[in-house]
C-alpha cells in the first residue's frame, strides 16, 4: 500500500494515541493537530493529504467551519468528522457539508480502518477505471492526430485532450497524466503543421469554415440581438478551454447553456491584434487602413486597446441596422469590477452590454514577475484552480448573480488562450523588434527555421506593416523566443510560464458559450 497520508485534528488530540499508534502500524501516516486554524495551515501546507479526520467540536473554529475552509481550498478531499454529539441536525449539516463519512467517540480503531478502506479503495477504483478508460482511448486519439484532420476534427480532438486532463486531474492518476501530457505535445505538433500550410489561404478566403476573431460578433453574438432580451457578452481575456470548463460549474447553477462552441484567434494571439479584431470586425490591417486613429503598431508609444468601445461601434454601425443601446465595461482592477458589481442592473436596459475582464491576462503576465504566483500556478492543474478560486470570488461572479434571474443571454469568451512553454528558441533582431515571447515583429530577424511559422508578407495575413522590410514569425509548439544575450538567465526565468502570440491548440482553438436563464 502505497503510505496514505491522514491529517487529524481534534482538541483531545493525546487521548488517541491508541488509534494513532494503531494506525501507523497498519502503515498510515497521521499528521495531528489540536484545533481547527492549525488543520486548515497544515493542510494547506502538506499539499499531499489524502484525507482528513475532524472533531466536530474544537474550540475557537468548530469542525464544521474547518470543514467549510478546507473544501473551499479542495472540493474532491475526502472528510471524516468525528463528533460526541448524535444529533441528528449536526450529522445533516455535516452531510451537507460533503464528508464522506463519521464516526461516533469513543472512536473504535477498527472502525477507522473501515472508514479508510471505504474511502481510499473508493478513490483507487476511480483512478483505476479512468486509467483503464484513457488507456483505451488513447489509440484512438493517436490515429486522430495523424490522420489529416479538418477545423472541426481539431477541435474535437482538443476537446477530448481536455476533457481527460480534467477526468485525471480529478482521480490523481498522476501516470496517466504525463502519457496524456505528451499525446497533448504530439497533438500540438501536428496542430501547428496543420495551421502553417492552411492559415495564408484561411485569411485570404472568404469561404473558409472557420469563425476568426474578426468573424466572432457577427457570427455568434450579433444575432442575438434579434431575440430583443439584453444580451451579456462576456469576454475573459486568455481564457482557455479548460478554465471555461472549471468555471462552468460554477456559472450552471444559475444559467442553462445553450450553446458550445469554439472560434480560433487570429495570429498573432495576443491581445492587441486578437481583440482589438473581435470589436472592430476586421483584421488588424483592415482597422489600420480604415480607423488609422485606432489602430497602434507594436512599435508605437503607449496603450495598444485603447479603442475597443469605438471599435465596437463602427462594427455595430456597419452590421446592425437599428440602433443599439450599448454599454462597453473593462475590468482592469478590483475597483472596477467592483464598480461593475454595483451598476449590473442598470446594464439590463441596454440591448448589448459587453464585459471585457482583465483578471486572467493579469495573472499570467504577473505569474512570470512574481515568484508567489509562479508557486500557485505551476502546472496546467494549478492554473486551473486558481482560475476557478478566482471566479468563485470575483465581482463578476457576483454581477452574474444579480442578472441570472432576468430574462438574458448572456455570451462568455475570450480573446486567445495561453501555452506552458517549455523549449527555448534563439532569435536575433534588431532594437525594434517586438518584445512578445511568442511572436516577434521586426526586420532582420534571424532564427530558427523549424521552430516557426514566418510571415514574410504581413498583408496576406492581415497583419499591418510598420516598415517595408517587417516580417512576422510565430512560435510553434511550446517555444519561447530568446535572444543570445542573457540567454541562461531568462531561459530559467522564463520556462514553465504562460504565454501567448504563437500556434497552438490552447491559444487558438477557443470557447465561446451561449448561456441562457434557469
Amino acid at each position: 500500500m502505497d503510505h496514505i497520508k491522514i491529517l487529524w485534528a481534534d482538541d483531545e488530540i493525546d487521548l488517541l494515541k491508541p488509534q494513532l499508534m494503531f494506525l501507523e502500524k497498519k502503515g498510515y501516516h497521521v499528521v495531528t493537530v489540536s484545533n481547527g486554524y492549525d488543520a486548515i495551515e497544515e493542510y494547506e501546507a502538506q499539499k499531499d493529504i489524502d484525507v482528513v479526520f475532524l472533531d466536530e467540536s474544537m474550540p475557537g473554529m468548530t469542525g464544521l467551519e474547518t470543514l467549510a475552509k478546507i473544501k473551499s481550498a479542495n472540493t474532491d478531499v475526502p472528510v471524516v468528522m468525528i463528533t460526541k454529539n448524535e444529533a441528528e441536525t449536526v450529522m445533516e449539516e455535516a452531510i451537507g457539508s460533503q464528508i464522506d463519512d463519521y464516526l461516533i467517540k469513543p472512536v473504535n480503531p477498527n472502525q477507522i480502518l473501515l472508514t479508510l478502506k471505504k474511502i481510499i479503495d473508493n478513490k483507487r477504483l476511480v483512478r483505476e477505471k479512468t486509467a483503464s478508460d484513457y488507456q483505451q482511448e488513447f489509440r484512438q486519439i493517436f490515429m486522430e492526430i495523424n490522420s489529416g484532420l479538418d477545423y472541426k476534427d481539431w477541435v474535437n480532438v482538443y476537446k477530448k485532450i481536455i476533457n481527460w486532463e480534467l477526468k485525471l486531474d480529478e482521480s490523481h492518476t498522476e501516470e496517466m497524466a504525463d502519457i496524456l501530457a505528451m499525446q497533448k505535445s504530439e497533438a500540438n505538433a501536428e496542430f501547428c503543421k496543420y495551421v502553417s500550410k492552411n492559415y495564408l489561404d484561411w485569411i485570404n478566403d472568404e469561404d473558409h469554415e472557420i469563425i476568426f476573431s474578426h468573424e466572432l460578433m457577427r457570427e455568434k453574438v450579433l444575432p442575438h440581438l434579434q431575440d430583443k432580451k439584453p444580451v451579456f457578452m462576456v469576454l475573459l481575456d486568455n481564457l482557455r478551454y479548460d478554465q471555461w470548463k472549471v468555471i462552468e460549474k460554477t456559472l450552471k447553477n444559475d444559467f442553462r447553456v445553450l450553446e458550445e462552441d469554439f472560434f480560433m484567434s487570429i495570429l498573432p494571439t495576443a491581445t492587441q491584434y486578437s481583440r482589438n479584431a473581435i470589436f472592430a470586425g476586421l483584421t488588424p490591417a483592415d482597422i489600420q487602413k480604415h480607423y488609422p486613429k485606432y489602430w497602434k503598431n507594436d512599435t508605437d508609444e503607449g496603450g495598444k486597446n485603447l479603442f475597443e468601445k469605438e471599435l465596437l461601434q463602427t462594427q455595430l454601425d456597419r452590421l446592425v441596422r437599428d440602433q443599439v443601446k450599448m454599454d462597453y465595461i473593462k475590468v482592469t482592477n478590483v475597483s472596477h469590477g467592483q464598480q461593475l458589481e454595483d451598476q449590473v442592473l442598470n446594464y439590463l436596459n441596454n440591448d448589448l452590454t459587453v464585459i471585457v475582464y482583465n483578471f486572467i491576462d493579469m495573472l499570467s503576465h504577473a505569474r512570470t514577475e512574481m515568484e508567489v504566483l509562479k508557486e500557485l500556478a505551476g502546472d496546467e492543474r494549478a492554473y486551473r484552480s486558481l482560475t476557478n478560486s478566482w471566479f468563485i470570488h470575483s465581482p463578476l461572479w457576483t454581477a452574474l448573480q444579480k442578472v441570472a434571474e432576468k430574462d438574458i443571454t448572456l455570451i462568455v469568451t475570450t480573446d486567445h488562450g495561453t501555452i506552458r512553454v517549455k523549449q527555448p528558441s534563439k532569435v536575433v533582431g534588431d532594437k525594434d523588434t517586438t518584445t512578445n515571447l511568442r511572436y516577434k515583429m521586426g526586420r532582420n530577424l534571424r532564427y530558427d527555421h523549424k521552430d516557426v511559422l514566418e510571415v514574410r508578407d504581413p498583408a496576406e495575413a492581415g497583419l499591418p506593416r510598420p516598415n517595408v522590410s517587417s516580417a512576422y514569425i510565430f512560435a510553434k509548439d511550446d517555444k519561447y523566443f530568446l535572444y543570445p544575450n542573457n540567454y541562461n538567465y531568462y531561459n530559467n526565468y522564463f520556462r514553465n510560464t504562460f504565454q501567448h502570440g504563437g500556434i497552438s491548440m490552447e491559444e487558438m482553438i477557443c470557447p465561446i458559450i451561449t448561456l441562457g436563464s434557469r
